[in-house]
């Protein structure tokens, strides 16, 4: 199962911005705010950063603003006095955010926290700007039947899913060879091994094209995050990995390509700018204004291609060994990376123990398909255990 040609939305239209104070819906809101009376906001949420969230919540006249953390509900009702947003936090009122009648849902929330609240926005039929893999990845299947029943639609918001989304011809999806997902290679594309057993939180995460926020820079650091795409693209697109390929392309120009049966090969390009993606879904099926830099390819000069290298970069062989193996194992996947990524940028292990201890987490675990919402959650609590008691393991060395 997976995406189909997606239905047009009113204007103006009703907005929910799940994770506003993060890099995409920081980006998403400045494109909103440029837009005047195009659209109307009907909830703002983040995770701890009460201060962005109330300014955000009254520069857009938002309806509701909802903290994740309960424990910073009375700060967020404090700053949000007088103005006419509603203040609630917890949990469950990032569901109700979602829940809540808007048209257009920006999923923003970083990693398998955002899978509840996603999921509420897609069974009242909502469209969802996905910019949330991970929804994906540790519940695909679940996910996409969840959107065939409910008529919600899906607009992929991350670069190489967006691209591919440009030039995917959904009427003739058998007409279509493969597609080819493109990655910058990270900082370390160049790196050997022994150089990156050394790397600091602060070389992974200068990405050397994309701004970004610091787990999914870690993430382009090991090509995790190409892993996790691979996953999502499969849900996507309703392709076989052995139709969804990986190239290293530095420049991040190109953004992905579809290869249909004749040969043709049809590709999306673009400055590295997260708005531009963003910008696509906000119009869809118009486009919009944009500030992003224009392309200027004989400035550029050149593009480059190349193959990705397995023995520095094995989360690539390890995401695909998931998708491959299906059933809970990308569920694994994904907990055990955010776990190790955390311990990385805390200090408590090193840059290649990362993809180590997914690897061993993935061993030690059992990994039957979850059948719900409860069952992935639990599976995902069950690898972050696992994950966690490895990485203390190898602190403890």
């Amino acid at each position: 199962m997976a995406v189909t040609a997606p239905r047009p939305l009113p204007k103006p239209r009703t907005l929910t911005i799940l994770g506003s104070t993060g890099s995409v819906g920081r980006n998403t809101l400045a494109l909103v705010r440029d837009a005047g009376e195009r659209y109307r906001v009907e909830a703002l949420t983040a995770h701890r950063n009460v201060d962005l969230l109330a300014v955000q919540a009254r520069q857009v006249g938002a309806r509701l603003a909802v903290i994740a953390d309960p424990t910073l509900y009375g700060a967020l009702a404090e700053a949000l006095a007088g103005s006419g947003t509603t203040a609630a936090a917890g949990p469950e009122a990032l569901i109700e955010a979602a829940a809540r009648p808007a048209e257009w849902v920006m999923a923003a929330i970083v990693g398998a926290t955002g899978l509840a609240a996603t999921l509420a926005a897609v069974r009242r039929g909502a469209v969802i700007a996905l910019a949330n893999k991970e929804s994906l990845v540790c519940a695909g299947d679940l996910m996409m039947a969840e959107v065939a029943a409910c008529g919600a639609t899906l607009l992929p918001v991350d670069s190489e899913h967006n691209a591919i989304f440009q030039v995917f011809d959904f009427e003739r999806r058998e007409r279509i060879r493969r597609i080819i997902l493109t990655a910058s290679g990270g900082p370390f594309r160049e790196h050997g091994l022994n150089a990156m057993a050394v790397a600091t939180p602060a070389q992974a995460v200068a990405h050397p094209n994309w701004s970004m926020g610091a787990k999914i820079s870690v993430d382009s650091a090991t090509l995790m995050n190409k892993g996790l795409e691979l996953i999502e693209a499969h849900q996507l697109f309703g392709l076989g990995g052995e139709r969804i390929d990986i190239v290293i392309h530095p420049q991040s120009v190109v953004h992905s390509m579809v290869e249909y049966v004749d040969g043709s090969v049809l590709a999306q390009l673009g400055s590295p700018d997260m708005r531009t993606p963003i910008a696509y879904t906000l119009g869809w099926p118009d486009r919009m204004d944009a500030p992003v830099p224009r392309l200027d390819l004989a400035a550029l000069g050149k593009l480059t291609f190349e193959a990705p290298d397995p023995e520095r970069f094995p989360a690539l062989d390890l995401a695909r060994q998931c998708l491959d193996a299906g059933g809970g194992a990308p569920t694994i996947l994904n907990a055990a990376n955010e776990v190790a990524v955390h311990a990385f940028l805390a200090g408590r292990m090193g840059f290649l123990d990362i993809v180590a201890v997914v690897e061993a987490t993935l061993a030690r675990l059992a990994a039957p398909a979850p059948s719900d919402l409860g069952a992935v959650m639990a599976l995902d609590r069950q690898a972050r255990a696992a994950a966690a008691a490895l990485v203390a393991e190898r602190a403890g060395r």
